[in-house]
């Protein structure tokens, strides 16, 4: 069974293709305008081992917040699409990922409900080149609301803004890979008591 998604978002603020497959071998060709943000993407995609394509022309003149948010957008969107019927699948995945000082611990289910927990370090530097540090929390949020996932994502201590965004979304992908797996055990097997998802 063929595990991609494609989704095009297209509104006067952006341009959005993000095409992905979630049973990969890493590849990723990412361009959204916003170079900490496609470091970030690349992550996603090499440490889940989606191969993920994802292009996106913003109104970047004025800032990066559309082009983020939008992105995300259409990625939980190309995600849940992937996700198909969700048969035989693990359901549930968590990762725990150091980066030197930091410390990310992300935990996943597929449950076709969005929610989402995030905590992070309050104090940490406001940008990372043209990335606003603030707009980690909200890439998870929309990406949550499109792809109808319940997402727990904790960060216990860490100094580094760089370090501390980027263990989050290395272990999100660790987590999105362990959950979306198929389970050899659960063949044909709906991972819910509720016959849905």
């Amino acid at each position: 069974m063929n595990r991609t998604g494609r989704v095009e978002r297209v509104t006067k603020e952006t341009s959005v293709l993000v095409e992905i497959d979630l049973d990969g071998s890493g590849k990723v060709d990412v361009a959204t305008g916003v170079g900490f943000y496609d470091h970030m993407l690349d992550q996603l995609g090499r440490h889940g081992l989606f191969d993920l394509t994802v292009k996106t022309e913003g109104d970047l003149h004025i800032d990066s917040h559309h082009t983020i948010e939008d992105t995300a957008l259409a990625l939980g969107a190309a995600f849940k699409q992937a996700l198909g019927d969700k048969v035989g699948i693990y359901r549930f995945g968590n990762c725990t990922v150091p980066l030197d000082e930091s410390l990310a611990q992300v935990t996943v289910d597929l449950s076709g409900r969005p929610y989402l927990v995030h905590t992070e370090p309050e104090k940490m530097a406001p940008m990372i080149g043209e990335y606003d540090t603030t707009m980690t929390r909200h890439i998870l949020e929309s990406f949550v609301a499109q792809a109808q996932i319940a997402l727990h994502v904790h960060v216990p201590y860490g100094r580094n803004a760089h370090h501390i965004v980027e263990c989050q979304f290395k272990a999100l992908a660790r987590a999105l890979r362990y959950a979306s797996e198929r389970d050899p055990r659960a063949a044909g097997i709906l991972p819910s008591t509720k016959g849905a998802l």
